[in-house]
């Protein structure tokens, strides 16, 4: 929402566009912190100069003794500035709280960042590059990762800024309220061409993302992506039926529940899967051998998206249960990685 005409807030407005629901909250905490600095350096600075025209060297200025106790003053200015001070501290985490916790029903944009641009994947199977469309008054959150080095996703319109590392998942999230093209930067230096380094937030009515939407890729084309990746890098040598090598299947494993050694219950969410890839031998299917090797410099973050896109389109039948010599038949702890569903 923007500022009402007529507040201060306009002053910022005016300088840098307003387009997020989160963003006249976090102005109004810079503004005041900004004002109130202005003011007490403006306080000092005046009280400075005057009394060292006063009462300089040689001035006729009386010098009376000072009415009140030095101790009663600094300790009555340490209190107020500290009072002040705790104040905005309280007021600045408040709405640092609100900006790092996305509301439910916020929809899901995977967003990876290499030298040097920015891709979108949306889970209705559409990729961007140095774009991202999204609809107006709809929270959006973004799940962001690097293929290389550390970059920093920055819409300074919605107030978003997130360092992006490699090898790592990291989130944001804002809610435009205003339809139109807001710049995408990273604003932290990653190469020869981090300068170039830029795109655009699309932000358009319902309507017009339906037909965005519409007329781009299908629902279904990560899962194709990713059901040829599955082959490719020879995932379906192992996870199938009649494979040769003892794997846990798939089919229906995206969201519930499964068995890990040490008794206990992960839910196969994307970490669980992403994890699975890149460090298969940190939570192993019960029942099953760690003989799955590591994928880390192998699936680059993009192929990774699309391998949990086709297990998640997988079906929706429960996969077989592990062996009875499994720790999962004893009744294990349950540890859940995520929500289960």
């Amino acid at each position: 929402m923007n500022a009402p005409a007529g507040f201060p807030l306009a002053m910022i407005d005016g300088l840098l566009p307003s387009a997020s629901r989160v963003s006249p909250a976090f102005d109004a905490v810079f503004l005041a912190l900004l004002l109130t600095c202005l003011l007490v350096m403006l306080a000092l600075g005046g009280a400075a100069a005057v009394f060292l025209v006063r009462y300089r060297e040689g001035s006729a200025a009386p010098r009376p003794p000072l009415r009140i106790a030095a101790w009663k003053f600094e300790t009555t200015w340490i209190l107020a500035t500290t009072a002040i001070f705790i104040g905005f501290f309280f007021w600045g985490a408040r709405v640092y709280l609100r900006m790092m916790s996305p509301p439910s029903g916020a929809a899901t944009i995977a967003v990876i960042g290499r030298q040097w641009m920015w891709e979108a994947r949306h889970p209705e199977g559409p990729r961007e590059l140095d774009e991202l469309h999204v609809p107006v008054n709809q929270p959006i959150l973004l799940r962001m990762t690097s293929e290389d080095v550390i970059h920093s996703f920055s819409v300074p319109a919605f107030r978003v800024k997130q360092d992006v590392p490699p090898g790592k998942t990291v989130t944001a999230w804002f809610e435009a309220v205003q339809p139109g093209r807001y710049p995408i930067y990273c604003d932290q230096y990653c190469g020869t061409e981090h300068s170039a380094m830029i795109g655009d937030v699309e932000v358009q009515t319902p309507e017009e993302y339906t037909h965005w939407l519409s007329r781009s890729s299908s629902n279904s084309e990560a899962a194709r992506r990713g059901q040829a990746l599955f082959v490719r890098y020879g995932c379906s040598g192992c996870h199938v039926g009649n494979s040769a090598v003892r794997a846990p299947r798939l089919e229906g494993i995206f969201g519930r529940p499964v068995p890990v050694e040490g008794g206990k219950f992960l839910v196969a969410d994307e970490t669980y899967l992403r994890d699975s890839i890149l460090l298969p031998t940190q939570h192993v299917a019960a029942g099953y051998a760690a003989l799955m090797p590591s994928y880390t410099g192998i699936v680059p973050e993009g192929d990774l998206l699309d391998l949990v896109a086709y297990i998640q389109a997988l079906g929706t039948q429960t996969p077989p249960p592990p062996p009875s010599s499994s720790p999962a038949s004893s009744a294990p702890e349950r540890v859940s990685a995520g929500t289960p569903l």
